[in-house]
């Protein structure tokens, strides 16, 4: 059994241009790599819609990058399990990926392996939860979005 992705380009205004279907395969096929059986859902956003998300589920009034919503802990035989919905602002990936990943796919395809990470119960509370989800995310873009190792100037960490 494996994951499958549901994902649609929600802004008004298609700019940065998004290929949605790369960013679908790459969540499935991070999602597959970690185990995640059922469906999610990778939508993008313009910027004012994911800042009325984020103030209404964090508290935050600003637009942030990535959200995920985990749904399903439990499969219920018969029924497809809903793993969760990813939401991603590119506006603010085009803002952040000079000083973080270095380039806008880069950053897009960061923001989508963290997203399923979140969706799969991975965390960054802690200083050991977020040394354990980075190297679960630096694995699975080399694997799935670079396919070697991560280019100079990649970084995960944000100023």
């Amino acid at each position: 059994m494996t994951c499958t992705v549901i994902a649609r380009d929600e802004r008004s205004v298609a700019n940065p241009r998004l290929d949605i279907d790369r960013w679908a395969r790459l969540a499935e096929a991070t999602a597959d790599h970690e185990g995640g059986v059922g469906e999610l859902t990778l939508t993008f956003l313009d910027r004012c819609e994911m800042a009325e998300l984020n103030a209404e589920h964090m508290g935050r009034e600003e637009a942030t990058d990535v959200l995920s919503f985990p749904m399903d802990d439990v499969a219920t035989p018969g029924v497809p399990t809903l793993l969760g919905d990813i939401v991603i602002c590119p506006a603010a990936a085009a803002d952040q990926f000079i000083t973080h990943a270095g380039t806008f796919e880069d950053e897009v395809a960061l923001l989508v392996v963290h997203g399923v990470l979140h969706i799969l119960g991975h965390d960054h509370a802690e200083a050991e939860q977020t040394a354990a989800m980075r190297g679960r995310e630096l694995a699975l873009l080399e694997l799935y979005h670079w396919g070697g190792l991560a280019p100079g100037g990649f970084r995960q960490a944000q100023d």
